[in-house]
């Protein structure tokens, strides 16, 4: 019997090797390259595959538009020969991505009955939105939500290639005609969880969202009008998309453990075939170079085929350098807050009343201050309050002072309550710097910036029975100033091309309301048991889909647009002034913003619809600039899925793409020069002037200074000199970067470009 025990356990410890042995692989093939003999690329892929594995259960994917390629379970060995091949162009080890987790509309100026659209009544832009389709990839999507009601809607675009995929808890009769489809992908989560030997019960294979985070993008770039919403009193009134009568498809791509390259990429590659008109993504990894991202790769097609794309930007900062989604041909979006605010209170025992924010809404804590706690114990983690790290004897009863950071901000609640707390204040450190974000907490708590954090921790010490005793004071419309670039918004410069300007612009992804998922509480922690139909988030993740919703509404209104031109609309016509008349400010600190921080400024929907002039890129245009950088043809190749390209027309510098906005790096030489072309968008006989503004350190030079357009699509060309002056400081010697704009203008259209300099050598 032992011996049978020690074969089974030997077995399985082979098994276990094996599964664990074998990965997830892409692998890009050169398109071009198949032989006769097969009918179909897939048919190729599928022979390829076999050469080294009998295991026809090991082709995960096939990719046909998005990339030209397969996704499989390997082992190093195999991919190691299949790298070996002629017609293999790379296979790269799948890599795992992240979510970049009412009042907005208004906020955005889109609640307005008329003039939304110059020349045309909103009914019009809202008849025409109907044609437009935004593909969704996320965690999938809540059909029950009432955002996807398609009352009044007319029937799906003929066009529509797209379905509704059938799954346990997910009937095809869930779609509507609001929500056109629904499909999931995760061969790739499922390899890398285990495969189906270790596979998770918990998920099941289904477009259905059980998470949140996909209802609540999707419904914020296209959901329908919904009265009386709110999560659980908070930000109470109307709920409603960016384009309120486009439609919606959904396509689940990311899982618990996060979004594998493999799933995106088959997502990507199925909404392109589906016939989407928008693509917005909401998660990221890493930066690198364009032809090892795969979103990026898959974006390039989508770019090509007239698709506009928009992905978040990241939530790593306040650093620098630290921007996901760079490639120029993707819109980059930074977040920012609203003039909406939720305000909540802690009167110390000292009588200093501080204010914070909270999204709380369960029972308070009465009129009797309770004793107020920081940083005690053993264990050196209490003061982040992670899980374990508080002493019940210590907290029971008390309001404990947790530093945000390294774990959840709702966890943190969690913690304290399983440990026997009445309520939290959240102190920001220096990370967060000022940036004040509400969450639904599962106990009384309120937020607070660092400096009166520092305030809070230094009462706490000097006092022998420090108190607290919180409030909240529900929902507060009109603050200023707004919008702030929010701290977590990811930040410049672009570490793959540093000649081109990232992030482009940011939207309202602060505090955002939109329609989540029954299956989940408000806080996404399994011991929340609270059901809501909205909820408020904050992230790129929100902020993304507004821009995707808005350039829905741009496409609606001008069907012709190229997505650069839907681009350049968007960048052009960006604010960088807050509701004071005064230029933006930086959560972080709460000095002045920068175009590291918030690119060519906050979204303004209404003037995007006309901006006057725009910045076109054509297919042709970017492959110049792919040719430009420091790439093989191979890889050039890779990203552009032609084989005929042969780089026989590139920059001699990454920077002369005519994007909409400017980097300017200063090296050894100490100018720069630029050419661009701008096309009439707006009425004939239009004249513009150019003006400059930048530091003294800089010279600007812009010929012609004036554009005289006869013709409606008209195009000119300007060629822009910057100088570095020798013996000017440097704006900012520390981090070696000034910033300026050059903006054409008349008596209709501002077209702003900013520019950003940067002394690689001082």
């Amino acid at each position: 019997m032992a011996s049978v025990v020690w074969l089974f356990s030997f077995w399985f410890a082979c098994f276990s090797l094996s599964v664990m042995a074998k990965r997830t692989y892409i692998v890009q093939m050169n398109h071009q390259q198949k032989p006769l003999s097969y009918a179909t690329h897939d048919d190729w892929y599928s022979a390829s595959l076999q050469s080294i594995s009998s295991n026809s259960d090991d082709l995960m994917y096939t990719y046909s538009t998005a990339y030209h390629g397969f996704a499989a379970s390997l082992d190093p060995e195999q991919a190691e020969v299949l790298r070996k091949s002629d017609s293999v162009l790379g296979v790269y080890e799948d890599e795992v991505y992240s979510l970049h987790t009412t009042r907005s509309p208004e906020f955005l100026g889109l609640d307005t009955e008329l003039g939304l659209w110059a020349g045309h009544r909103t009914q019009d832009l809202n008849q025409a939105s109907q044609d437009i389709i935004i593909g969704v990839l996320d965690t999938g999507v809540w059909p029950d939500s009432r955002s996807f009601d398609d009352s009044g809607m007319t029937e799906v675009p003929a066009r529509w290639r797209g379905k509704c995929e059938e799954g346990p808890d997910f009937q095809a009769s869930s779609c509507n005609k609001k929500l056109i489809g629904a499909q999931s992908f995760s061969k790739g989560y499922r390899m890398a969880s285990g495969g189906n030997f270790l596979k998770k019960s918990k998920e099941k294979e289904s477009p259905r969202d059980v998470d949140g985070h996909g209802t609540h993008t999707a419904s914020t770039a296209a959901g329908a009008h919904v009265a009386n919403a709110s999560l659980l009193g908070y930000a109470s009134g109307t709920a409603r998309g960016m384009a309120t009568h486009a439609r919606v498809a959904g396509y689940k791509v990311c899982w618990s453990t996060g979004c594998f390259g493999s799933d995106i990429l088959a997502g990507m590659d199925r909404a392109i075939v589906d016939g989407v008109d928008v693509l917005s993504l909401s998660l990221g990894g890493g930066s690198g170079p364009y032809y090892r991202d795969t979103i990026a790769i898959g974006a390039f097609t989508a770019m090509e085929m007239g698709i506009f794309v928009s992905c978040s930007a990241g939530n790593s900062g306040p650093s620098k350098a630290s921007l996901a989604n760079v490639a120029p041909w993707i819109m980059t979006v930074g977040a920012g807050t609203l003039d909406r605010d939720f305000p909540a209170y802690a009167l110390l025992g000292n009588g200093k009343k501080i204010t914070g924010v909270s999204l709380y809404s369960g029972r308070g804590m009465g009129k009797t201050p309770v004793s107020l706690v920081y940083s005690k114990g053993n264990n050196s983690t209490s003061n982040l309050c992670l899980p374990g790290s508080l002493e019940p004897a210590y907290v029971r009863g008390k309001v404990v002072i947790c530093d945000r950071g390294i774990n959840a901000r709702v966890e943190k609640g969690l913690v304290v309550r399983d440990a026997g707390g009445v309520g939290m204040i959240l102190a920001n450190t220096a990370v967060s710097g000022e940036e004040l974000v509400a969450d639904s907490h599962l106990l009384p708590a309120v937020a607070v910036g660092r400096k009166v954090g520092d305030v809070l921790r230094a009462y706490v010490k000097s006092v022998a029975n420090p108190t607290a005793l919180l409030s909240f004071g529900g929902t507060v419309l009109n603050v200023r100033p707004s919008p702030v670039v929010a701290a977590f918004s990811s930040r410049g410069p672009n570490l793959v091309t540093p000649q081109i300007l990232k992030p482009d612009l940011i939207g309202p992804g602060v505090n955002i309301l939109a329609a989540w998922s029954e299956a989940v509480g408000p806080t996404g922690l399994e011991k929340d048991t609270r059901k809501t139909q909205f909820n408020i988030m904050s992230g790129t993740s929100m902020s993304c889909p507004h821009i995707s919703g808005v350039a829905a509404l741009i496409k609606a209104a001008h069907p012709e647009w190229s997505p650069s031109a839907v681009k350049s609309a968007l960048m052009t016509t960006a604010y960088t002034r807050d509701n004071t008349k005064s230029p933006l400010r930086d959560a972080a600190d709460g000095g002045l913003s920068t175009p590291l921080a918030h690119g060519s400024g906050h979204v303004d929907p209404q003037k995007a619809l006309s901006p006057g002039l725009v910045y076109d890129i054509s297919t042709q245009d970017y492959v110049a600039f792919l040719c430009s950088l420091d790439y093989t043809i191979e890889h050039v190749r890779a990203i552009v899925k032609r084989q005929n390209i042969t780089c026989s027309r590139k920059f001699s510098d990454p920077g002369e793409l005519n994007y909409p906005s400017f980097s300017v790096l200063f090296g050894s030489k100490g100018f720069v020069r630029y050419t661009r072309e701008l096309t009439n968008v707006g009425a004939a006989g239009s004249v513009y002037q150019v003006a400059v503004a930048g530091p003294p350190s800089v010279g600007v030079a812009v010929r012609p200074s004036t554009l005289v357009f006869k013709n409606v699509g008209e195009k000119k060309r300007y060629t822009v000199t910057f100088v570095a002056k020798k013996g000017k400081k440097v704006q900012n010697r520390m981090t070696r970067s000034a910033f300026g704009s050059i903006v054409w203008s008349n008596t209709q259209h501002q077209v702003m470009s900013p520019v950003a300099y940067a002394w690689t050598q001082l």
